[in-house]
């Protein structure tokens, strides 16, 4: 560090950088007016639902009919709308998902393909699609089943009621579909069946089966964006009612709560049932293993309905097989109601699933009411269907299979307990709180990994948690600018989806709730949002502001650079310069500057001499040496003691104290390489081993982005400085965090390939501590 000398009266210090010029076109703090839609009387200023908000109802009645032979679903469906906007509706929509898998689909069309000089059967076969996918529509009819004027318009379907649906009527109508399941692990998809060829038998994970109304609202009009794959779902809250035909030795879990368990499961099964709601620690069995392998054995040519029914749901699926594992644990609330926390699964899925899927399940309601809301609704299914995680109402499809002998490795175990939490979550975000997928895929999975990340945290301590942290979304953050999206973009046209969509979202959160607002103020402005768009449609505005209207937060330069941008976080510590007050003390001084001196290099003519002159003209000569030849300026005399006490004399009391405190003066500067503003967050290192903690609010850029100086008082020598200790801004090269700079240790290794790892691939390490207990047993 450099030493200066610091004038008593400190008048060379600049405490504000009020000389710099703000350009107000790139003002990094500017507010988001422009970026933000207009307040009005739908939804306010403070990010609240106007005293007009309205929206729009679509109650369903559905008979379906799952046929195990053909992998078909076969459907009818009575559709009441209610028109609650203050606009005459010409034309409704009405969302046919199943269409992008019709081969003349356009999510085909715009995939890009190439040619290898080398291509198996498999490859060629994709470049065509031969699956024969989408609705077949046999039917739309009015309530009195006349034919309605319609027209499909690839995966959107416009329906023309007679006359216009004015404010307050409602419109019914009723459609008949078919179409063929697809098989997830040929093909993917969020729904569809995974044939297992040892016991002949499917199970079904089914979504997207039934023709649903699009949303109307005051932010979009009509939300009729095409589905094509990636953006997600954007629908109306109703009730429905379903009859449910399978296999009569199928299971089935479902969206919602069984109307006739009478008539489809024994008596026993319902007892179980009920001692499962009042269970609290331990999932009781309803259908356990060895009943779901003895049902697996055959199959029955009967059929069974299952009648569900839900309320003020936004959407609904449902799961079917003989080959399931059934269990279930009830999960009391704050107000006294209880949920019942269930899981269906596989033999395949065991050890693991009947040891966590349930907990994980009730886990998650614990601790997402805890942020949000209580759980309003009577059931939370998680079942088990391998390669995907998947969420609607009270139910969602997880992945997570261990291996055939049972083990498993920490990636599958903790990756099976993480997209539970992750998609039952879901029904809080945006099942309850209904964004819009299609458009915003940050409003539900981003703010859905954060808390996972709480969630997870919970569950166990230092649990390896995919995202939230800080530091794990640096690579992404100072990557290729050309491959890398605003988070605001629409949901088809992100590079890099994870890290963008969920990633850099939920790390953003995590930096306000642990750095810029204190997790009390988040918190309180979190569950704000949470409880005002609960069962209604947000908007990314509405986010925004009531975030900042909860809490008293200027939040706006975060938003954008966070948000609006694909700057990324570096905080350069450029420069610190070291004062000390000159006391005029002739002891104090004289020490500091002899000591300065002898710690200043050396001149190389000056260290030559010493050596190679063997004697000087003054050394031969002694008569050549006088007073000057031994006077050492930096000598202090009786005279300079005088001078010392006249000079104190002439100090205020006040001056007085500040030459006796002895403190240390640093001017640290910044450097903004990142682009982005964040807090600077500066650990000052004391000789003595101590520390101390310094948070300067993002704001301090408010006036020169890119430079900034400021002073730090001590009463103790600095030994280092560092910038964010603690890893909170996802600043991208913590190499220039230092002062003075340290050696960044990189590491190089011989690359050899080896037969296990920690996280998968190779033997698991508990196929490995199984292998050595009976070498070891065998040896003995």
């Amino acid at each position: 560090m450099k030493q200066l000398l610091l004038l008593p009266l400190l008048s060379c210090l600049v405490l504000g950088a009020w000389a710099q010029q703000e350009n107000t076109n790139t003002n990094k703090f500017r507010q988001l007016y422009t970026e933000l839609p207009t307040p009005n009387v739908y939804r306010n200023a403070a990010g609240a639902p106007g005293h007009e908000y309205w929206q729009q109802k679509a109650d369903y009645v559905i008979d379906i009919e799952l046929d195990d032979e053909q992998q078909r679903i076969y459907g009818e469906e009575t559709v009441t709308y209610t028109n609650n906007s203050p606009d005459p509706l010409e034309y409704i929509w009405v969302q046919l998902d199943q269409n992008m898998r019709a081969k003349d689909s356009d999510t085909y069309k715009i995939q890009q393909s190439e040619m290898d000089d080398r291509m198996s059967s498999g490859q060629l076969k994709r470049l065509t699609p031969t699956f024969d996918g989408g609705f077949k529509l046999d039917y739309v009819r009015d309530a009195s089943n006349k034919p309605l004027p319609h027209i499909v318009n690839k995966t959107m379907m416009r329906i023309d009621p007679p006359a216009p649906i004015q404010p307050g009527e409602q419109f019914v109508f009723k459609v008949k579909w078919w179409y063929n399941i697809n098989d997830r692990m040929e093909i993917g998809g969020r729904s569809g069946y995974e044939y297992f060829e040892e016991d002949d038998n499917y199970l079904y994970t089914i979504a997207q089966f039934f023709p649903r109304m699009a949303v109307y609202n005051d932010v979009e009009g009509w939300q009729n964006k095409q589905f094509l794959g990636r953006g997600e779902f954007t629908l109306p809250f109703g009730d429905y009612k379903v009859n449910i035909t399978v296999p009569a030795d199928h299971l089935v879990a479902s969206t919602g709560t069984l109307q006739n368990a009478n008539d489809v499961l024994p008596r026993d099964k319902r007892k179980k049932l009920e001692e499962a709601r009042a269970e609290r620690e331990t999932p009781v069995i309803i259908y356990s293993e060895e009943e779901a392998r003895e049902n697996e054995k055959t199959k029955s040519d009967k059929k069974k309905t299952w009648t569900f029914a839900a309320e003020n749901v936004r959407d609904f699926a449902f799961a079917s097989s003989r080959k399931f594992i059934w269990d279930a644990m009830g999960v009391e609330q704050s107000d006294g109601s209880v949920v019942m926390a269930m899981s269906m699964y596989p033999k395949e899925g065991n050890p693991l699933w009947e040891r966590y899927s349930t907990k994980a399940v009730a886990h998650t309601l614990k601790w997402y009411s805890h942020y949000t809301f209580d759980y309003p609704y009577p059931v939370a299914w998680s079942i088990h269907a391998k390669s995907i995680g998947m969420e609607y109402p009270m139910i969602c499809f997880n992945f997570g299979r261990p291996e055939s002998d049972g083990t498993y490795s920490e990636r599958v175990k903790y990756g099976m307990i993480g997209v539970i939490i992750h998609e039952v979550g879901h029904n809080y975000f945006p099942m309850i709180v209904n964004s819009d997928e299609r458009q915003w895929t940050w409003m539900d999975e981003g703010l859905n990994s954060f808390l996972q990340y709480l969630a997870e945290q919970q569950w166990e301590r230092d649990y390896p948690s995919r995202r939230g942290p800080a530091y794990k979304i640096v690579d992404y953050m100072k990557g290729d600018k050309s491959k890398i999206s605003p988070i605001m973009t629409n949901s088809e046209s992100i590079y890099q989806f994870g890290n963008n969509a969920y990633g850099k979202p939920a790390t953003a959160l995590n930096i306000l709730r642990e750095t810029i607002m204190g997790r009390e103020l988040f918190d309180y402005a979190f569950k704000v949002y949470a409880n005002r768009w609960m069962f209604k449609h947000p908007s990314p505005a509405d986010f925004f502001r009531t975030m900042e209207d909860a809490s008293a937060v200027d939040l706006d330069w975060f938003w954008r650079g966070w948000f609006f941008t694909t700057d990324h976080v570096d905080i350069a510590l450029d420069d610190v310069k070291y004062y000390r007050m000159d006391t005029k003390d002739p002891l104090v001084e004289s020490k500091i500057s002899k000591e300065q001196r002898s710690e200043s290099p050396q001149y190389i003519s000056s260290l030559r001499n010493a050596r190679d002159i063997e004697q000087t003209q003054d050394e031969i000569d002694p008569a050549l040496r006088d007073f000057y030849t031994d006077y050492d300026p930096l000598d202090f005399d009786i005279l300079d003691k005088e001078a010392y006490d006249r000079y104190l004399n002439s100090l205020t009391a006040e001056e007085q104290e500040m030459l006796k405190a002895g403190q240390n003066f640093y001017q640290m500067s910044f450097r903004n390489a990142g682009g982005l503003v964040m807090p600077i967050i500066v650990q000052l290192q004391f000789k003595d081993g101590t520390t101390e903690d310094h948070y300067i609010p993002a704001e301090i850029w408010k006036m020169n982005d890119e430079v900034v100086k400021k002073v730090f008082i001590t009463d103790k020598e600095i030994a280092q400085v560092v910038l964010d200790p603690y890893l909170e801004t996802a600043d991208v090269d913590t190499g220039n965090n230092y002062y003075p700079p340290r050696t960044q240790l990189n590491r190089f290794e011989m690359f050899k390939r080896q037969g296990t790892s920690r996280w998968g691939g190779g033997e698991n390490p508990m196929q490995r501590a199984r292998r050595a207990k009976e070498k070891e047993e065998g040896t003995n």
